[in-house]
């Protein structure tokens, strides 16, 4: 069925999304190490403005994106709809253009100050442009209208998607770890709402991605990523699965300059 196969093919997507606090020094390098025993991350903290990146991730990139393996840690007793057909997927490269930009922070208010205004531009993600073409890449363009991010937070967007489905993704936790001057890793966990079937459908996912800046030219970023697919609470299984993941995507990313400008296609 399309609404299922939009459902779990989103819960493997790669958000680039997408300041945050620091994860305990190792712990999410550890935790990548460790694949696939995971168990839900605990030391995140609220996800509060967008996510940082460092300077040299800077700029448009092509990406490559290849599933390496696939875990089901509570199978037979609990198996993710689609777990199975994503077989088909492994070793198959996806690419697509994503594109990290400079902009100003919001002007933080505190109690004590009127406001601060921080003039200095942080490295973030361009989210709209990142996840449509992202998601065009998964699942087709005429599938995916258009994503929108919620002026007012970063960590909000709609996917629209044909037929009047929608996904509503939220991040709420992160943290990073910055292990010397060329990698950088960060973890972060949504909630994902899917509107347009027969009945809203939710579920919790969490991403760990370790980038790793190369001296070469090709490619010239190489990431391991982990995506973790977690039972919402409605789901009759919720209190058996407890604190695991029902699902475990692991994807190798490599990242190349981008050729030529690039913009979105309403």
């Amino acid at each position: 069925m399309l609404v299922m196969k939009v459902i779990w093919s989103f819960c493997l997507l790669v958000f680039f999304l997408l300041g945050s606090g620091e994860a305990l020094a190792g712990e999410l390098s550890e935790r990548l190490a460790n694949f696939p025993q995971w168990e839900k991350l605990t030391s995140v903290k609220s996800a509060l403005g967008d996510l940082v990146y460092p300077e040299w991730m800077a700029g448009s990139w092509q990406v490559t994106s290849t599933l390496v393996d696939l875990a089901a840690p509570l199978a037979p007793d609990i198996v993710t709809p689609g777990f199975e057909g994503n077989r088909r997927q492994l070793n198959q490269p996806v690419s697509f253009v994503v594109r990290f930009v400079k902009q100003l922070p919001p002007v933080t208010k505190l109690k004590i100050l009127p406001q601060i205004d921080n003039k200095s531009p942080i490295l973030v993600a361009d989210r709209a442009f990142n996840s449509l073409n992202l998601a065009r890449a998964y699942l087709g363009n005429e599938a995916v209208l258009l994503v929108k991010v919620d002026p007012d937070s970063p960590n909000r967007q709609i996917t629209f998607l044909r037929n009047s489905h929608q996904l509503v993704s939220i991040v709420t936790a992160r943290a990073t770890e910055t292990t010397s001057n060329d990698k950088f890793i960060t973890t972060e966990v949504f909630q994902q709402l899917f509107k347009g079937g027969s009945r809203p459908y939710f579920n919790s996912v969490e991403s760990t991605t370790a980038y790793h800046q190369l001296p070469t030219a090709n490619p010239v970023i190489e990431a391991d990523q982990v995506t973790a697919v977690y039972l919402s609470p409605q789901d009759p299984d919720y209190f058996k699965a407890g604190s695991r993941p029902v699902a475990l995507y692991r994807y190798r990313l490599e990242f190349v300059p981008a050729q030529m400008p690039t913009t979105l296609k309403e």
